[in-house]
């Protein structure tokens, strides 16, 4: 990879597996943008993408990409892909024959290509520089602000250090980790008057210094939208997950004033996902954090709000207004509202698991902690999609995946592509019957004890990393007494609520409650809180869009 001398600049970005084409394209580009912008040159789609990772990590920003179409191993419009996730401001532009217009016309619809240039483009005063003189032209014009990296100084077996990067890495906010223990780290907590007693410190882009921040406060420093831009809305969507980000994005592209609240990060569970394959439109899989930032863009770009670490807490009817109220004892109002809390995963019935989350103990996937896992010997709880994902990801690098299964087998919750990626990877092995009795460690995990439910026998294994995915429970107890739930917390919608011929107590209207509508009018529920939902990321998003329908029906007939 070649670059200029600043790294201050903003970037023009060209790959090209020919050397001498690549040459040529920077050569050109230098010759009438060299002042202005720095010219970083790659030679093949994975450097590309590492320069790029490493220029968001950076700060600097990205204007134009430029990619040959026929490279081997990833072509360009592979690449453009994956660059459209880390620099989506960025304009994209494909270098094809004549012979490969086709494919370039396909990728207009792919990777949103904002053109496409025949080889060659000589002169190129009359076929390049026009092109990019009007993309350089919208770039400008558009928000194109650089990311300012936030620090995080922690320990590796601290449990809130551990929450904070997950909150930062689900919510796409870039960031740096030093351990402090390194000479780095202890450098940046001597400048900030700290000692490392309390961890994590995160330094925020604009220099201030948070010693173990709440979301709430870490959420406001690093740039991402905590109050409402009004009191009142069309439609509030309460939790970020599949079925919430697909209200939104309806929602806001039919014209409804609309604010999505999420009390952690966007994307629920399957943002936590290292890889969803059977989701439609996506043959070779996509990872929840993909699916969850498109899905956000898509939302945001529609005029949605998108409000981040709000805990709701009530749900109040005042005349025809829907009030939403607040932890911290504010309120929003509006005239309709979707839930789509989603669920938890359910903790762990096993001595002394709780006081080691986070610290060897996670529930969820937990991706941040991936990377520490290279050669060490991890165990999973649980044998639904969510554990199997988790195996087949982590499997790449751990030493040993063990799952431990409650039940006989894998395929009573677990969907057939998955059993069979876990029965083909070498590194994963399966354990069924078994539960985990504890956890043992001091400080930190560093065994277990398991036992096999048809003997009983127990037996006490090594174990620093162990991840849990055993079920899950609906985030509805805020709504006790206001929308009817089911015995197991779910949330009753449509014709549950009228089984027995007769509308839920209170009713007044004169038709019976819609299909995805509580006993609340105007308030509806999408998503895997909803009483016998399907518990998948396309039943989720298509809820999302059915409630939406109903809430435009409701509002013509309010």
């Amino acid at each position: 990879m070649e670059q200029g001398a600043s790294a201050a600049r903003t970037v023009i970005l060209t790959v090209d597996d020919d050397r001498g084409v690549s040459r040529a394209v920077a050569r050109d580009l230098r010759r009438r943008y060299g002042e202005l912008y720095r010219i970083v040159r790659a030679e093949s789609g994975e450097s590309a993408l590492a320069a790029l990772r490493e220029l968001k990590l950076r700060g600097a920003p990205v204007a134009v990409i430029v990619a040959d179409y026929r490279m081997p191993e990833m072509d360009g419009i592979q690449f453009l892909e994956q660059a459209l996730d880390i620099h989506p401001g960025a304009r994209r532009v494909l270098l094809t024959a004549y012979a490969d217009t086709d494919a370039a016309i396909d990728a207009i619809n792919v990777v949103d290509l904002d053109h496409y240039l025949l080889k060659p483009w000589e002169p190129p005063e009359e076929k390049l520089y026009p092109v990019l003189d009007d993309l350089l032209l919208a770039w400008r014009a558009s928000d194109h602000r650089p990311v300012t990296v936030t620090k995080v100084v922690g320990h590796r077996w601290s449990a809130r250090s551990s929450a904070v990067r997950e909150f930062l890495a689900r919510n796409q906010v870039p960031y740096r980790w030093y351990s402090s223990e390194d000479p780095e780290g202890r450098r940046l907590l001597s400048a900030a008057g700290q000692e490392g007693l309390r961890l994590p410190l995160v330094i925020a882009p604009d220099g201030t210094a948070l010693v173990e921040p709440g979301d709430q406060e870490l959420a406001a420093r690093v740039g991402l939208a905590t109050t409402p831009a009004t009191d009142f809305y069309d439609l509030v969507v309460i939790g970020g997950g599949p079925a919430g980000l697909g209200a939104a994005v309806y929602g806001a592209s039919e014209g409804l004033r609309t604010v999505l609240v999420e009390r952690s990060a966007t994307g629920g569970q399957a943002g936590q996902s290292s890889r969803i394959e059977n989701y439609l439109g996506f043959p070779d899989g996509v990872s929840g954090a993909q699916l969850t930032d498109r899905a956000r863009r898509q939302a945001l770009k529609f005029g949605a709000e998108l409000l981040t670490a709000r805990e709701v807490t009530g749900l109040e009817v005042n005349g025809a207004s829907r009030v939403v109220r607040f932890s911290d004892g504010s309120a929003v109002a509006a005239h309709s509202v979707i839930l789509a809390t989603g669920v938890s995963y359910r903790q762990l019935d096993a001595a002394h698991a709780s006081e080691l989350t986070g610290c060897g103990v996670f529930y969820g996937s937990a991706l941040t902690e991936a990377a520490a896992c290279q050669d060490q010997d991890v165990y999973i709880v649980g044998g639904a999609n969510s554990a199997g994902q988790a195996a087949v990801y982590l499997a790449r690098s751990a030493k040993s995946v063990t799952v431990l299964v409650r039940g006989p087998s894998l395929s009573a919750a677990m969907s057939h592509y998955l059993v069979q990626q876990v029965d083909e990877t070498p590194a994963i092995s399966v354990r069924t019957n078994t539960v985990v009795d504890a956890a043992h460690g001091s400080g930190h995990l560093e065994q277990i004890t398991v036992r096999e439910t048809a003997t009983g026998r127990t037996e006490r294994v090594d174990a620093h990393w162990m991840f849990v995915f055993i079920g899950a429970a609906p985030l509805t107890d805020w709504l006790e007494g206001t929308v009817l739930r089911d015995s197991r917390g779910f949330l009753l919608t449509g014709p549950d609520l009228t089984a027995d011929g007769r509308p839920p107590a209170g009713w007044e209207l004169d038709r019976p409650p819609y299909h995805l509508e509580t006993n609340v009018p105007g308030v509806f529920v999408a998503g895997d809180a909803r009483a016998e939902s399907a518990k998948r990321v396309a039943s989720a998003v298509g809820e999302g869009a059915m409630a939406v329908m109903l809430v435009h029906r409701y509002l013509e007939q309010s």
